[in-house]
Protein backbone atom coordinates (compact mmCIF):
# COMPACT_ATOMS: atom_id res chain seq x y z
CA UNK A 1 0.00 0.00 0.00
CA UNK A 2 2.91 2.30 0.62
CA UNK A 3 4.42 1.80 -2.67
CA UNK A 4 1.54 2.39 -4.08
CA UNK A 5 0.56 5.69 -2.65
CA UNK A 6 4.11 6.67 -3.04
CA UNK A 7 3.50 5.76 -7.37
CA UNK A 8 0.49 8.00 -6.61
CA UNK A 9 2.23 10.86 -5.91
CA UNK A 10 5.12 11.08 -8.53
CA UNK A 11 1.86 10.77 -11.15
CA UNK A 12 0.23 13.62 -9.30
CA UNK A 13 3.74 15.49 -9.72
CA UNK A 14 4.08 14.53 -13.55
CA UNK A 15 0.03 15.98 -13.99
CA UNK A 16 1.28 18.44 -12.29
CA UNK A 17 4.13 19.37 -14.48
CA UNK A 18 2.81 18.70 -17.34
CA UNK A 19 -0.17 21.20 -16.86
CA UNK A 20 2.74 24.24 -17.21
CA UNK A 21 3.86 24.92 -20.86
CA UNK A 22 7.67 24.35 -20.96
CA UNK A 23 8.05 21.43 -19.03
CA UNK A 24 7.49 17.36 -19.01
CA UNK A 25 6.40 14.74 -16.91
CA UNK A 26 8.88 12.42 -18.74
CA UNK A 27 11.22 14.70 -16.30
CA UNK A 28 9.21 14.18 -13.12
CA UNK A 29 9.75 10.58 -14.00
CA UNK A 30 13.52 10.58 -14.60
CA UNK A 31 13.69 12.61 -11.12
CA UNK A 32 12.06 10.16 -9.18
CA UNK A 33 13.56 6.70 -10.55
CA UNK A 34 10.30 5.20 -12.73
CA UNK A 35 11.39 6.16 -15.98
CA UNK A 36 12.59 3.31 -17.89
CA UNK A 37 9.47 1.36 -16.14
CA UNK A 38 7.19 3.66 -17.20
CA UNK A 39 8.69 2.59 -20.66
CA UNK A 40 8.63 -0.76 -20.54
CA UNK A 41 5.45 -0.85 -19.56
CA UNK A 42 4.02 1.57 -22.49
CA UNK A 43 5.99 -0.59 -24.99
CA UNK A 44 4.06 -3.66 -23.78
CA UNK A 45 0.43 -2.32 -24.14
CA UNK A 46 0.26 -3.45 -28.42
CA UNK A 47 1.30 -6.98 -26.77
CA UNK A 48 -1.30 -7.03 -24.12
CA UNK A 49 -4.17 -5.61 -25.99
CA UNK A 50 -3.69 -8.57 -27.98
CA UNK A 51 -3.51 -10.96 -25.25
CA UNK A 52 -6.71 -9.47 -23.49
CA UNK A 53 -9.08 -10.03 -27.25
CA UNK A 54 -7.84 -13.27 -26.82
CA UNK A 55 -8.80 -14.12 -23.40
CA UNK A 56 -5.92 -13.95 -21.42
CA UNK A 57 -6.81 -11.24 -19.34
CA UNK A 58 -4.24 -12.10 -16.56
CA UNK A 59 -1.03 -12.41 -18.78
CA UNK A 60 -2.41 -9.15 -20.31
CA UNK A 61 -2.30 -7.29 -16.87
CA UNK A 62 0.75 -8.49 -16.08
CA UNK A 63 2.28 -8.27 -19.56
CA UNK A 64 2.04 -4.12 -19.42
CA UNK A 65 2.27 -3.99 -16.20
CA UNK A 66 -0.78 -2.80 -15.41
CA UNK A 67 -1.00 -1.94 -11.73
CA UNK A 68 1.89 0.38 -12.05
CA UNK A 69 0.17 2.69 -15.56
CA UNK A 70 -3.36 2.38 -13.38
CA UNK A 71 -1.63 3.93 -10.06
CA UNK A 72 0.65 6.40 -11.69
CA UNK A 73 -2.56 7.44 -14.30
CA UNK A 74 -4.92 8.28 -11.78
CA UNK A 75 -1.99 10.35 -9.67
CA UNK A 76 -1.41 12.46 -13.12
CA UNK A 77 -5.19 12.52 -13.65
CA UNK A 78 -5.90 14.08 -10.18
CA UNK A 79 -3.07 16.71 -10.98
CA UNK A 80 -4.88 17.66 -14.02
CA UNK A 81 -8.33 18.05 -13.04
CA UNK A 82 -7.62 19.51 -9.53
CA UNK A 83 -4.68 21.70 -9.98
CA UNK A 84 -4.98 23.20 -13.52
CA UNK A 85 -7.41 26.27 -12.10
CA UNK A 86 -4.62 26.56 -9.31
CA UNK A 87 -1.41 26.22 -12.03
CA UNK A 88 -3.48 28.57 -14.12
CA UNK A 89 -4.01 31.23 -11.32
CA UNK A 90 -0.13 31.26 -10.60
CA UNK A 91 1.10 31.53 -14.06
CA UNK A 92 -1.10 34.13 -14.32
CA UNK A 93 -0.48 36.52 -11.21
CA UNK A 94 2.73 34.53 -9.90
CA UNK A 95 4.73 33.25 -12.49
CA UNK A 96 8.36 33.94 -11.60
CA UNK A 97 8.22 31.62 -8.31
CA UNK A 98 6.26 29.17 -10.44
CA UNK A 99 8.80 29.06 -13.72
CA UNK A 100 11.71 29.40 -11.02
CA UNK A 101 10.52 26.06 -9.12
CA UNK A 102 10.59 24.37 -12.63
CA UNK A 103 13.74 26.03 -13.45
CA UNK A 104 15.33 24.31 -10.32
CA UNK A 105 13.42 20.83 -11.43
CA UNK A 106 15.01 20.64 -14.95
CA UNK A 107 18.47 21.91 -13.68
CA UNK A 108 18.63 18.58 -11.31
CA UNK A 109 17.25 16.43 -14.20
CA UNK A 110 20.27 17.18 -16.53
CA UNK A 111 22.47 16.16 -13.36
CA UNK A 112 20.72 12.93 -12.93
CA UNK A 113 20.28 12.04 -16.30
CA UNK A 114 24.29 13.22 -16.99
CA UNK A 115 25.22 10.92 -14.31
CA UNK A 116 23.62 7.83 -15.79
CA UNK A 117 25.85 7.98 -19.27
CA UNK A 118 28.89 5.75 -18.77
CA UNK A 119 31.64 7.35 -20.48
CA UNK A 120 31.84 10.94 -21.64
CA UNK A 121 33.15 10.74 -24.91
CA UNK A 122 33.00 12.26 -27.91
CA UNK A 123 30.25 10.85 -29.62
CA UNK A 124 28.38 10.85 -26.41
CA UNK A 125 29.14 15.24 -26.16
CA UNK A 126 27.96 15.09 -30.28
CA UNK A 127 24.50 13.74 -29.04
CA UNK A 128 24.00 16.44 -26.12
CA UNK A 129 24.69 19.42 -28.56
CA UNK A 130 22.62 17.51 -31.38
CA UNK A 131 19.87 17.30 -28.17
CA UNK A 132 20.07 21.05 -27.35
CA UNK A 133 19.99 22.34 -30.87
CA UNK A 134 16.64 20.22 -31.05
CA UNK A 135 15.25 21.79 -28.46
CA UNK A 136 15.96 25.50 -28.71
CA UNK A 137 14.35 24.88 -32.35
CA UNK A 138 11.40 23.58 -30.80
CA UNK A 139 11.30 26.56 -28.14
CA UNK A 140 11.77 29.39 -30.58
CA UNK A 141 9.34 28.03 -33.68
CA UNK A 142 6.66 30.11 -34.15
CA UNK A 143 3.61 29.11 -32.91
CA UNK A 144 0.49 28.00 -35.32
CA UNK A 145 -2.84 28.94 -34.75
CA UNK A 146 -5.13 25.63 -35.60
CA UNK A 147 -8.51 25.11 -35.75
CA UNK A 148 -9.92 22.55 -32.78
CA UNK A 149 -11.51 20.31 -34.79
CA UNK A 150 -11.87 16.59 -33.94
CA UNK A 151 -8.74 15.47 -36.26
CA UNK A 152 -6.61 17.93 -35.32
CA UNK A 153 -7.10 17.72 -31.56
CA UNK A 154 -6.47 13.84 -32.51
CA UNK A 155 -3.30 14.18 -33.95
CA UNK A 156 -2.22 17.01 -31.38
CA UNK A 157 -2.96 14.62 -28.91
CA UNK A 158 -0.34 12.23 -30.37
CA UNK A 159 2.43 14.77 -30.55
CA UNK A 160 1.60 16.16 -27.26
CA UNK A 161 1.92 13.02 -25.07
CA UNK A 162 5.10 11.78 -27.36
CA UNK A 163 6.70 15.49 -25.59
CA UNK A 164 5.21 14.51 -22.47
CA UNK A 165 6.99 11.23 -22.08
CA UNK A 166 10.16 12.75 -23.44
CA UNK A 167 12.04 14.88 -20.98
CA UNK A 168 12.52 18.62 -21.42
CA UNK A 169 9.83 19.46 -23.65
CA UNK A 170 6.21 19.39 -22.53
CA UNK A 171 3.19 18.04 -23.96
CA UNK A 172 1.24 21.32 -23.03
CA UNK A 173 4.30 23.23 -25.10
CA UNK A 174 3.68 21.78 -28.11
CA UNK A 175 -0.05 22.26 -27.77
CA UNK A 176 0.81 26.33 -27.03
CA UNK A 177 2.97 26.00 -30.41
CA UNK A 178 -0.02 24.36 -32.69
CA UNK A 179 -2.37 26.89 -31.27
CA UNK A 180 -4.42 24.35 -28.88
CA UNK A 181 -3.33 25.05 -25.61
CA UNK A 182 -6.38 27.13 -24.88
CA UNK A 183 -8.94 24.81 -26.13
CA UNK A 184 -7.46 21.43 -24.33
CA UNK A 185 -7.36 23.36 -21.09
CA UNK A 186 -11.01 24.85 -21.39
CA UNK A 187 -12.15 21.14 -22.29
CA UNK A 188 -10.45 20.02 -19.33
CA UNK A 189 -12.03 22.73 -16.97
CA UNK A 190 -15.24 22.48 -18.68
CA UNK A 191 -15.47 18.49 -18.55
CA UNK A 192 -15.95 18.44 -22.51
CA UNK A 193 -16.24 14.73 -22.79
CA UNK A 194 -16.36 14.17 -26.55
CA UNK A 195 -13.34 17.06 -26.90
CA UNK A 196 -11.39 14.95 -24.33
CA UNK A 197 -12.31 11.06 -25.56
CA UNK A 198 -10.53 12.08 -29.46
CA UNK A 199 -7.64 13.99 -28.09
CA UNK A 200 -7.41 10.90 -25.34
CA UNK A 201 -7.45 8.71 -28.81
CA UNK A 202 -4.58 10.25 -30.15
CA UNK A 203 -2.45 10.47 -26.85
CA UNK A 204 -2.85 6.20 -27.33
CA UNK A 205 -1.66 6.36 -30.71
CA UNK A 206 1.46 8.68 -29.66
CA UNK A 207 2.21 6.15 -26.25
CA UNK A 208 1.63 3.15 -28.18
CA UNK A 209 4.47 4.02 -31.03
CA UNK A 210 6.67 6.51 -29.24
CA UNK A 211 7.32 3.99 -26.35
CA UNK A 212 8.19 1.39 -28.17
CA UNK A 213 10.92 3.48 -30.19
CA UNK A 214 12.70 4.98 -27.11
CA UNK A 215 12.82 2.24 -24.83
CA UNK A 216 13.98 0.11 -28.00
CA UNK A 217 16.75 3.35 -27.96
CA UNK A 218 17.55 3.01 -24.45
CA UNK A 219 18.24 -0.94 -24.62
CA UNK A 220 20.45 -0.71 -27.21
CA UNK A 221 21.84 2.87 -27.53
CA UNK A 222 21.84 4.12 -23.96
CA UNK A 223 23.99 5.96 -23.19
CA UNK A 224 24.05 8.17 -26.88
CA UNK A 225 20.10 8.47 -26.33
CA UNK A 226 20.57 9.86 -22.74
CA UNK A 227 22.83 11.73 -23.67
CA UNK A 228 20.30 13.12 -26.50
CA UNK A 229 18.08 13.67 -23.54
CA UNK A 230 20.23 15.17 -21.64
CA UNK A 231 20.51 17.90 -24.54
CA UNK A 232 16.72 18.19 -24.94
CA UNK A 233 16.45 19.06 -21.12
CA UNK A 234 19.71 21.61 -21.27
CA UNK A 235 18.12 22.86 -24.51
CA UNK A 236 14.63 23.06 -22.97
CA UNK A 237 16.24 26.15 -20.49
CA UNK A 238 15.36 28.60 -22.90
CA UNK A 239 11.78 28.56 -22.47
CA UNK A 240 12.76 30.58 -19.28
CA UNK A 241 14.21 33.23 -21.00
CA UNK A 242 11.63 35.34 -19.53
CA UNK A 243 12.66 34.85 -16.03
CA UNK A 244 16.52 34.72 -16.97
CA UNK A 245 17.50 37.15 -14.67
CA UNK A 246 16.03 35.22 -11.97
CA UNK A 247 17.66 31.96 -13.02
CA UNK A 248 21.21 33.84 -12.86
CA UNK A 249 20.65 35.57 -9.91
CA UNK A 250 19.59 31.53 -8.58
CA UNK A 251 22.68 29.93 -9.90
CA UNK A 252 24.61 33.22 -7.99
CA UNK A 253 23.46 32.60 -4.93
CA UNK A 254 24.25 28.63 -5.13
CA UNK A 255 27.74 29.18 -5.91
CA UNK A 256 28.18 31.38 -3.00
CA UNK A 257 26.47 29.19 -0.57
CA UNK A 258 28.47 26.10 -1.96
CA UNK A 259 31.80 27.82 -1.60
CA UNK A 260 30.90 29.03 2.00
CA UNK A 261 29.98 25.17 2.64
CA UNK A 262 32.94 23.98 1.23
CA UNK A 263 35.87 26.30 2.41
CA UNK A 264 34.14 27.59 6.42
CA UNK A 265 34.16 24.15 7.89
CA UNK A 266 36.98 22.55 9.49
CA UNK A 267 35.94 19.07 7.64
CA UNK A 268 35.90 17.33 4.27
CA UNK A 269 32.58 17.37 2.92
CA UNK A 270 32.01 16.14 -1.33
CA UNK A 271 31.05 18.33 -3.57
CA UNK A 272 27.51 16.50 -4.54
CA UNK A 273 26.46 17.35 -0.89
CA UNK A 274 27.71 20.62 -0.67
CA UNK A 275 26.15 21.44 -4.38
CA UNK A 276 22.69 19.50 -2.82
CA UNK A 277 23.14 21.63 0.28
CA UNK A 278 23.81 24.81 -1.28
CA UNK A 279 21.05 24.41 -3.80
CA UNK A 280 18.16 24.14 -1.18
CA UNK A 281 19.27 26.91 0.60
CA UNK A 282 19.49 28.78 -2.70
CA UNK A 283 15.45 28.19 -2.89
CA UNK A 284 14.60 28.53 0.25
CA UNK A 285 16.66 32.05 0.06
CA UNK A 286 14.81 33.04 -2.74
CA UNK A 287 11.74 32.09 -1.55
CA UNK A 288 11.99 33.92 1.74
CA UNK A 289 13.04 37.04 -0.29
CA UNK A 290 9.67 36.70 -3.02
CA UNK A 291 7.87 36.56 0.25
CA UNK A 292 9.13 39.09 1.93
CA UNK A 293 8.39 41.17 -1.15
CA UNK A 294 5.19 40.24 -0.81
CA UNK A 295 4.50 41.43 2.17
CA UNK A 296 6.14 44.60 1.95
CA UNK A 297 4.21 45.17 -1.31
CA UNK A 298 0.85 44.60 0.60
CA UNK A 299 1.55 46.47 3.32
CA UNK A 300 2.61 49.39 1.42
CA UNK A 301 -0.64 49.29 -0.53
CA UNK A 302 -2.98 48.65 2.45
CA UNK A 303 -1.35 51.70 4.42
CA UNK A 304 -3.25 54.95 4.63
CA UNK A 305 -1.41 58.37 3.99
CA UNK A 306 -0.75 60.16 7.10
CA UNK A 307 -3.49 63.43 7.77
CA UNK A 308 -1.23 66.68 7.83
Amino acid sequence: MKKAFLLYIKGMAMGAVDVVPGFSGGTMALITGIYDRLLAALAATPQALMLFVLGRIAQAWQACDASFLLVLLLGVLTSVFTLAKGISFLMAHHPVPLWAFFFGLVMVSIWLVAREVGAWRWDRLLALVAGTVFAVWITLAAPLQLTADPLTLFFAGALAICAMILPGISGSFILVLLGLYPAVLGAVKGLDIPLLAVFALGCALGLMSFSRLLSWLLSHLRDLTLAFLAGIILGSLGLSLPFIDFGVTLVTHVVLFALIYKVLPDAHIRWSDVLVGASMTALLFAIGKHLIGLYLGSSSTTMEPAVP
